[in-house]
């Protein structure tokens, strides 16, 4: 056995001994937190269930591929691979639709190629930026988002170039 198997057990003992001692109750405490997360899963869910929706609608009409070959023409002219832009298009709206698209692109060009290095770089430096608004903004309530949307989305854009920019300067020859 690893000391680190008893991390968990042990930061919960102690919680629950520092909280017998202040005289808290702690099940009364833990049902109240289940009941407040509960309600969290309630408020975000929607906005969850249709950005999932919308996301997978996108990829099965081929709108992804579609708007990727339209685009082609202009990330030929900064130098961006054109094996990642589904993944730059993809990244913004959906985590795990963006890893399918960036396996994919690992499993047929390979992970020292170009695009798979570009594609590594975009992926561990860009967000899911319409999840993480409609995640937050839902939780909170914000209703009035204004600058929110074209601010995420520029630095999206901004982190495609760099990353096509910094991968060929390092990696090129």
């Amino acid at each position: 056995m690893n000391i680190a198997d008893f991390a968990v057990p042990t930061i919960f003992t102690f919680v629950i001994i520092f909280a017998l001692c202040k005289k808290v109750d702690v099940f009364g405490e833990f049902t109240a937190g289940v009941k407040e997360g509960l309600q969290t899963v309630l408020d975000v869910f929607p906005a969850l269930f249709a950005l999932v929706l919308s996301v997978g609608m996108f990829r099965a009409s081929g709108g992804a591929a579609m708007l990727s070959g339209a685009i082609a023409p202009l990330t030929d002219l900064i130098g961006f691979p054109r094996e990642a832009i589904p993944l730059m298009l993809l990244r913004p709206l959906s985590g795990s639709g963006a890893t399918a698209v960036y396996e994919g692109i690992l499993s047929d060009v390979g992970p020292d190629s170009f695009a798979g290095r570009v594609s590594s770089v975009m992926l561990g430096s860009s967000e899911t930026t319409f999840y993480v608004i409609a995640m937050y903004f839902s939780a909170t309530k914000v209703k009035k988002t204004r600058h929110t949307l074209p601010s995420a989305l520029s630095g999206d854009v901004l982190i495609c170039v760099l990353s096509g920019f910094i991968v060929g300067l390092l990696f090129k020859a």
